[in-house]
């Protein structure tokens, strides 16, 4: 049975570890399945969240609605990459480990240490997080209907106050108090609410704010602790970090040979290989120049990504247009287009696609066909 909301697969392995191919199967085709189902709650949120009636209700939820759609881009974004190091499943123990450096490795967008520094997690964090949001989110725009899952919410609940002792529990303890009393206070309320639903009373009042607060309060701890890993940017950080963009650049390429063989013309952008900057230094400010390196490497690699990515985007759409060409297309406005139907279908099927000629094509049936009054 398919569950309600999207939840987060558990993610396999640890950085850099290598793990089973069937493992790592599983939880590429659950991430798809999350991926998917999480765009389209997104989708009912921001409108619910559009629809609220007074800019001020409208202003509160707005930074969790806007801080959901970019953890999604972000996962959206890696998984395509896990996809293409998979390649379909022909991957030896290399490939195999270079995913899990992708899975456990930093989800940071371009351009963003030292500012965004609340996207620094890594994809089971911020697929964790999309889920702790969107359940928020659901709660506070008054989505879940009017008969509500108590036990499931009051699960759920419990969940969160867990995961947030196991976040207080990283913070130094001379930081730690005021985290700690936090936790404790949303514990005490959790213990509260679920007593007085056990004697039976109506509790559903108390739920949203809890459900809101605890939601909130996870955030604020895994952004915090991407900024303590931000703060220490040390040799440990910055070999992590190269491990991350060789594993990244290897997936690049294999996105870039993938297009180069579809397409033609491709993209010609060169990606760069984060080994020519040699060994990590442990001189300070050689560091600190040293990431400002692995910064521009890691906009080539997203520049690239997005431009490869772009060319078999493009052919896929001329595809589309062409097999609803043919769908809308019948009788002798087909008859009349049959020969430039086959030169597409021909220039299609080779490898690569001549996709400045398929466009001419499919662009030449596109007008045909308004033309004899075909609506597209």
């Amino acid at each position: 049975m398919t569950a309600q909301y999207a939840v987060a697969p558990p993610a396999p392995g640890t950085l850099g570890s290598d793990v089973p191919q069937r493992e790592l199967l599983r939880y590429l085709d659950a991430m798809i399945r999350w991926k998917d189902q999480r765009r389209a709650e997104l989708a009912v949120l921001d409108q619910a969240a559009m629809d609220l009636p007074t800019p001020q209700e409208r202003a509160a939820v707005t930074p969790d609605v806007t801080l959901s759609m970019t953890l999604w881009q972000a996962v959206a974004d890696r998984l395509e990459l896990l996809l293409a190091t998979w390649d379909s499943g022909r991957v030896g123990e290399t490939e195999r480990r270079r995913i899990t450096t992708l899975v456990w490795g930093s989800l940071e967008q371009p351009g963003s240490r030292g500012v965004g520094q609340a996207l620094a997690v890594s994809l089971p964090e911020a697929c964790r997080l999309s889920d702790s949001l969107a359940s928020s989110l659901r709660s506070r725009l008054r989505l879940d209907g009017a008969d509500p899952d108590l036990a499931g919410r009051l699960r759920g609940l419990r969940q969160t106050v867990e995961r947030i002792a196991d976040q207080v529990a990283l913070i130094p303890e001379s930081r730690r108090a005021s985290a700690a009393e936090m936790h404790r206070q949303l514990d005490a309320r959790l213990d509260d609410v679920t007593e007085r639903a056990r004697r039976g009373a109506d509790v559903g009042g108390l739920l949203g704010p809890l459900e809101a607060q605890a939601a909130t309060a996870e955030r604020d701890l895994i952004v915090a602790a991407s900024a303590r890993a931000h703060a220490k940017a040390d040799h440990a950080q910055a070999t992590r970090e190269v491990a991350e963009l060789a594993a990244r650049g290897q997936a690049v390429r294999a996105l870039a040979e993938r297009a180069r063989a579809s397409v033609t013309p491709a993209p010609a952008l060169g990606i760069p290989d984060v080994g020519a900057l040699g060994p990590v230094p442990s001189e300070p400010g050689e560091l600190t120049a040293y990431l400002g390196r692995l910064e521009r490497v890691d906009r080539a690699l997203t520049l690239a990504q997005t431009t490869y990515a772009a060319a078999l985007a493009r052919r896929e759409d001329l595809s589309t247009r062409a097999a609803h060409l043919g769908d809308v297309l019948d009788g002798d406005a087909a008859a009349s287009m049959a020969p430039l139907v086959e030169q597409t279908r021909a220039l299609l099927e080779a490898r690569p696609s001549d996709l400045t000629r398929v466009e001419a094509l499919v662009q030449a049936q596109e007008t045909f066909a308004r033309t004899m009054g075909v609506p597209l």
